[in-house]
C-alpha cells in the first residue's frame, strides 16, 4: 500500500509538468486577426541534450543507470544522514514506468542542490527505499543545471 501511495505522490508531481490529465483545455489563438495580418508562431524552446548516466563498474552487482529531468527534490532527509533524494522523469524506469528515484549520499551530494527542471544522471545498486520503492543508491552522479 505504501508503494502505491508513493508512486501516486510522484505522479502528482509529474502530471502538472505534463499539462495535467486533460479537460479544462483552452483554445489558443482564438482572437480575431486583422485582415491581411501575418501570424508568426513562437518556436518552442529547444530541449536540452540528454545527460548520459555514468557507467556501472564492470564487477558491479545489481547496478542500474538512470537519467532524466528532476521533478522533485527532498533536501532534508528525515533520517538525518544527509542524503538527498531526487525523483526523475525520463526514459528509464527504476521506480515505475518513466520514473526513477535517486538516493545521493552526503559525500556525493551536489552543492548547491539542483532544482526541479535540472537534469541528473546516476548509477549504482538498486535497493528498496523506506517507502518500499525501488531506488538507485548512487555511486556516481552527473548534473546539468538548466537556467
Amino acid at each position: 500500500m505504501r508503494r502505491r501511495a508513493w508512486i501516486a505522490a510522484g505522479a502528482c508531481a509529474v502530471f502538472p509538468l505534463l499539462g495535467g490529465c486533460g479537460g479544462g483545455e483552452e483554445a489558443v489563438g482564438t482572437e480575431p486577426e486583422a485582415a491581411g495580418a501575418a501570424t508568426v508562431a513562437a518556436a518552442p524552446a529547444p530541449s536540452p541534450r540528454p545527460l548520459r548516466a555514468p557507467p556501472c563498474p564492470g564487477a558491479a552487482v545489481n547496478c542500474e543507470r538512470a537519467s532524466g529531468r528532476i521533478v522533485y527534490v527532498e533536501r532534508v532527509d528525515p533520517d538525518g544522514d544527509g542524503d538527498a533524494h531526487f525523483v526523475l522523469v525520463g526514459d528509464d524506469g527504476i521506480t515505475a514506468s518513466g520514473i526513477s528515484v535517486i538516493d545521493v549520499e552526503a559525500a556525493l551530494r551536489p552543492e548547491p542542490l539542483p532544482r526541479p527542471g535540472d537534469l541528473l544522471a546516476a548509477s549504482g545498486p538498486v535497493y528498496e527505499g523506506s517507502y518500499g520503492q525501488l531506488q538507485i543508491e548512487a555511486d556516481a552522479v552527473r548534473l546539468r543545471r538548466i537556467r
